[in-house]
């Protein structure tokens, strides 16, 4: 996962592949992939492909792992770009740093993916709750999840034990959604309809999310410790 992998790659005669290749390759996993998410990927720094003479734009397998480590980083920890590549630095430099939210780098390489049986059997749930879940607009309804979405069950499973169903939940659901559009409204002087611009924009709400998650868990505790008469 070097930077230089494209360099190295093509310096030992390891085939490279055009950003097409690399699509084909990723998106049935990303689909929201795009040439221009890769571009913003490389002016962030996260990604140095090599360059033909011509200037085309030449990676590697392990470029091409890198991308996809990123990419499932971001969709399923929500981690900042910036968080991201400070972590890949460490791994540059020969160290083993542990990604916030994740597990030690030494044993990520792609986020792990669940099916819906296997969702619900890795959160010791009944397969009822995720459909609750899912009619309670807790959780998409999907073909297969992520680790967010395994909290998620674990979480519901651990409220269900005490009473407290997906449907009493609607509400944090509400509560979550026009926080979204707060931030949405926030953000919308500085939205721009290039793709490198709304990349940093999806960012920056995401940053501003993270914001609210601090201040909602606040105001939850200090309720919850709050001394009753």
């Amino acid at each position: 996962m070097a930077r230089s992998a494209a360099s190295q790659a093509a310096g030992r005669g390891v085939p490279l592949l055009g950003i097409g290749q690399v699509l084909a390759r990723l998106q049935p996993e990303f689909p929201e992939l795009t040439p221009s998410k890769l571009r913003f990927l490389e002016e962030q720094g996260l990604v140095t492909p090599a360059r033909t003479p011509s200037g085309y734009r030449k990676f590697a397998p392990g470029d091409v792992e890198r991308i996809g480590f990123v990419l499932a980083m971001q969709r399923d920890h929500y981690l900042p770009l910036k968080v991201i590549r400070t972590h890949l630095e460490a791994i540059d430099a020969g160290e083993t740093p542990a990604l916030p939210g994740a597990a030690p780098a030494a044993q990520v390489t792609r986020a792990p993916r669940f099916r819906r049986d296997e969702l619900a059997r890795a959160a010791g749930a009944p397969p009822s709750l995720l459909d609750e879940a899912v009619s309670a607009g807790l959780l998409p309804a999907a073909d297969d999840y992520g680790d967010d979405a395994l909290e998620v069950m674990q979480a519901l499973a651990m409220l269900r034990a005490v009473g407290i169903e997906p449907r009493h939940l609607r509400g944090v659901r509400f509560a979550a959604e026009r926080d979204a559009a707060l931030i949405e409204r926030a953000i919308a002087p500085a939205r721009r309809n290039d793709p490198a611009g709304r990349a940093r924009s999806m960012e920056r709400a995401l940053d501003l999310g993270r914001q609210l998650e601090t201040i909602h868990g606040s105001i939850l505790r200090s309720a919850l410790t709050k001394p009753t008469r």
